[in-house]
């Protein structure tokens, strides 16, 4: 396990390192989120084929992310590319050492956030599919079809002129503020859950994956930054008070 985790790690560092030598030249964030994808990609097919094994639970989990890392890559490059910027990265950008911590951060978010599908391909021994395997991919999709479709709906508003200056509250955004997000935790959560039929003990590290997803979308680059954005720009404004009170940030009637 461990020189799969070594060696995923210095790659994720290397790929993201390199991409960053060419933002900071270019003083450019609109590859910073393609990066990240291609970096998820290339890291589990690379530890797949390391291992050599290619047992049916490492493909379909594998293909999992694979999946997901695709599917989200290429609707955020099309996003930047329409709108020509990401507002994270304003300030930071033209700061060559914040912007590097900022690409860093990424390779280890990259990571953590495949901990569990990287110690599954790392076993050398398989058991038989079972029920928590279908729990887990059962969530997963849960979670894509969850996130997919947040996605597209606050794609379809924004593409609106009609909607220029308005916050999103239609469709699955009007039940949690931040569907998108839940999405993604559950779905990395899902990967967990169906990895660990293979855990020994020390592997339940892999359960830092979806803590520290949940942690970085609530409290560093998601909620927490779009939500100060937003208060900047429609906190005075009654309606928008009214749907920050009434919607609920991410788990209904939860949280």
């Amino acid at each position: 396990m461990g020189n799969v985790l070594t060696r995923s790690a210095v790659g994720s560092l290397g790929i993201n390192w390199a991409a960053f030598i060419v933002a900071n030249a270019l003083k450019t964030e609109k590859f910073y989120d393609l990066t990240g994808s291609l970096s998820f990609v290339g890291i589990i097919i690379q530890s797949l084929l390391h291992s050599k094994t290619f047992f049916p639970r490492q493909v379909i989990q594998s293909n999992l992310v694979i999946a997901w890392a695709t599917r989200l890559g290429a609707f955020l490059f099309i996003r930047i590319l329409q709108s020509g910027k990401d507002g994270r990265f304003n300030k930071i950008k033209t700061n060559p050492s914040s912007f590097f911590i900022a690409w860093t951060l990424q390779a280890i978010w990259v990571w953590t956030a495949l901990l569990p599908t990287l110690i599954l391909n790392s076993k050398k021994s398989d058991r038989q599919i079972g029920y928590r395997d279908y729990l887990g991919w059962a969530l997963w999709l849960c979670g894509m079809v969850l996130e997919s479709i947040s996605d597209y709906q606050k794609y379809s508003f924004r593409s609106d002129p009609a909607n220029a200056n308005k916050w999103i509250s239609t469709g699955l955004w009007g039940v949690v503020r931040h569907p998108n997000y839940l999405g993604e935790i559950l779905l990395w959560t899902g990967l967990l859950l169906s990895a660990s039929s293979v855990f020994r003990p020390v592997d339940y590290i892999a359960t830092l994956s979806p803590i520290c997803i949940a942690l970085m979308l609530v409290n560093v680059s998601g909620i927490t930054f779009l939500e100060r954005r937003a208060l900047r720009r429609w906190g005075s404004d009654p309606e928008f008070q009214n749907f920050m009170a009434s919607t609920y940030r991410l788990l209904p009637y939860i949280y």
